[in-house]
This record gives structure tokens, sequence and C-alpha cells, in this order.
């Protein structure tokens, strides 16, 4: 008998310098077995200026729990985005809204986290549940 697979979800810019990262953060700390990618450029900016975008991503992350059973969701901004080129304080100020945002959208996760991704490309967590660390 195959037992159930752990996945979770990453929100997160389409940069290929993050995903590893996050996937092996994910992994290591969470013991998930697969980790579902939603990303576009600069994805915290995409949360402040693009409504319309954020709810296509919601559509994204309402499949991969429901359909995969996440119950983690992970969202992230990077140094150097080109997608959202601003400072680390304006892309920490943005991913409280996307937090706000994601709790707004009521899944059934036990875990939502916020993560800032540095110049070494390591997972620095900025909160999880909302709750600041």
């Amino acid at each position: 008998m195959l037992t159930k697979l752990k996945f979770a979800t990453a929100i997160s810019c389409i940069d290929g310098r993050v995903h590893l990262p996050i996937i092996n953060w994910l992994m290591r700390e969470y013991s998930v077995d697969y980790v579902d990618i939603i990303s576009e450029p600069g994805m915290d900016g995409i949360f402040v200026s693009y409504p319309a975008m954020v709810q296509y991503i919601k559509t994204k992350a309402s499949l991969s729990v429901v359909k995969h059973g996440s119950d983690i969701i992970f969202v992230s901004a990077h140094h150097d985005c080109a997608g959202n080129p601003v400072s680390k304080e304006e892309h920490l100020e943005m991913l409280k809204k996307c937090v706000v945002d994601i709790r707004g959208w009521e899944l059934p996760v036990k875990y939502i986290i916020s993560a800032w991704i540095d110049e070494k490309f390591r997972v620095n967590v900025v909160n999880i549940n909302g709750a600041k660390q």
C-alpha cells in the first residue's frame, strides 16, 4: 500500500534561482514530497498591483490544495528581482499583503508561510500564519 504523498504550494517569482532553495527548504522543514510551483515575475508586486491576476493565482492554489491535498502555502519575494525591482523593505511590506490576501482565500491549509530569499538564495522566514517570527 502506498502512503499518501505530502504536497506544499509555493507562490513565487519565475526566477529559477529561487525554486530549488524553496523546494529544498520545504522538503527539509516540512517533510513534503512535492512542491507545486505557481510563478509569475515579481509575484509579491502582483498581489499589490494586479488583483485580477491574484484571482488566477488563487485558482491555481485552490487546485493544488484540493487535488493534491497541499496543506502549506509558501509565498516569497527575493533579492535582485527583475520583475519587481524594489528595496528589500518594500518587498517585505508587499509580502504582508500577500499573506493577508492568501488568508482571505480561506483554503483548508495548516500553514501560510512568507519568506525572503536573500542574496545567497537562502530562505529566511518572515512569518508563519501571519504571525511575525
